[in-house]
């Protein structure tokens, strides 16, 4: 079929009475989602319910046109767009980042069997040893516990390689940012370029993890193409802030993505459906860069305004992005989580006295004044 049909979706999901508003539908958000604020995520964290309601509203207002094994209707409106986006010719849907990131390395260095990394980034260290293990490529990690590595640490890195008894190459080089393990530190921007040029002049390829880019683009003024034109290929996940269930999108030249649906099949990972991930990353992604602009306003306001009351402590991560830290006094961190649940505003504490807040779209649902009363009330 070429569009679900709506009506035998909402017999299906047992919840048809349940359909949102066309204004807040317009907006980017569910009825479910409007009074919610949640510190927890770098996206809103969708409930089941509120995942399916979104589905039927985006079916009831302008429909999904299914894909076939993850190819054609919505998902390759998806892929369009987020090539367009990130200024590349190409891009593929994929279930997961962490084969997003596999494959792209593995693609990008061909018969050569090393490839450099960062010590903290995701590929090292949450990937099951993934890339060594079913790629048979040997990941080299740089930096140290830094966001960011040197090109000195790459140059020298060639050097030795080539210097062996038995001479082996550098096929790939990978960098994350922001880097999860490192709070939402970014990459230095300055040092990826100098790593890029040396890269290209080397015929080394060049992999940005950058599934998190668009909200490292918000905090830092540079430009995602910005980021993107300096590497061949460049990863964003589709669940992080866009807020689908599961997914990742994979960009590059045409030549390296279009046939890569033959080795996600391989991978075992050709869904025959993935539309429930596409249509709903693709309702998010329609005017993120604008809303996210806002919440960024929004939250730098706030933490100034929590900053100047003296049961708040305020903590930026230096070179962050949307992580931040407050250190409460007055009552501990469990308790006032607690008192702010009441309120519906949702976050987890680190310790006794010490909260991360992230920094999604969800604190537009709440006036700014309303937000630091919560706040100061709570403790």
């Amino acid at each position: 079929m070429s569009e679900l049909d709506r009506r035998g979706f909402l017999k299906m999901s047992a919840i048809g009475p349940m359909i949102f508003s066309g204004n807040n539908f317009a907006k980017g958000k569910s009825t479910q989602e409007k009074s919610q604020v949640n510190f927890n995520a770098d996206g809103l964290n969708l409930s089941p319910q509120q995942y399916t309601r979104l589905l039927l509203e985006i079916i009831e207002k302008k429909g999904i046109k299914d894909d076939y094994y993850s190819q054609k209707g919505v998902v390759a409106e998806l892929e369009e767009k987020f090539a367009l986006s990130l200024g590349k010719e190409a891009a593929i849907f994929m279930p997961t980042g962490t084969l997003a990131n596999q494959i792209a390395i593995r693609t990008l260095c061909g018969t050569k069997q090393k490839a450099l990394v960062q010590l903290e980034s995701h590929i090292y260290n949450d990937s099951g040893d993934a890339v060594q293990t079913l790629s048979n490529i040997n990941l080299i990690p740089l930096g140290g516990t830094n966001a960011t590595f040197s090109l000195k640490e790459v140059q020298e890195t060639l050097e030795r390689t080539k210097s062996g008894r038995v001479a082996t190459q550098i096929g790939a080089i990978s960098i994350e940012s922001p880097v999860r393990r490192k709070t939402g530190q970014v990459f230095d921007f300055s040092e990826m370029k100098k790593i890029a040029v040396f890269a290209k002049e080397n015929n080394i390829k060049t992999h940005l993890d950058g599934a998190r880019i668009y909200l490292a683009s918000a905090y830092s003024g540079i430009g995602v193409k910005e980021y993107t034109s300096l590497f061949d290929t460049v990863y964003v996940s589709l669940y992080k802030y866009f807020n689908a269930a599961s997914g990742a999108i994979l960009a590059g030249e045409k030549s390296l993505i279009e046939p890569l649906f033959h080795v996600r099949r391989m991978f075992g990972s050709g869904l025959h459906q993935s539309w429930p991930f596409a249509a709903v990353a693709l309702h998010y992604f329609d005017g993120f860069e604008e809303r996210y602009a806002k919440s960024v306003k929004k939250s730098e306001e706030f933490l100034k305004k929590l900053s100047e009351n003296e049961r708040f402590k305020v903590k930026r991560i230096e070179n962050g992005t949307n992580i931040s830290q407050i250190e409460i006094s007055g009552t501990s961190a469990e308790i006032f989580a607690q008192n702010l649940l009441k309120k519906n505003i949702l976050l987890t504490p680190r310790n006794e006295k010490t909260i991360n807040l992230l920094t999604n779209e969800s604190i537009l649902n709440i006036e700014l004044d309303e937000l630091l009363e919560s706040f100061v009330k709570a403790v």
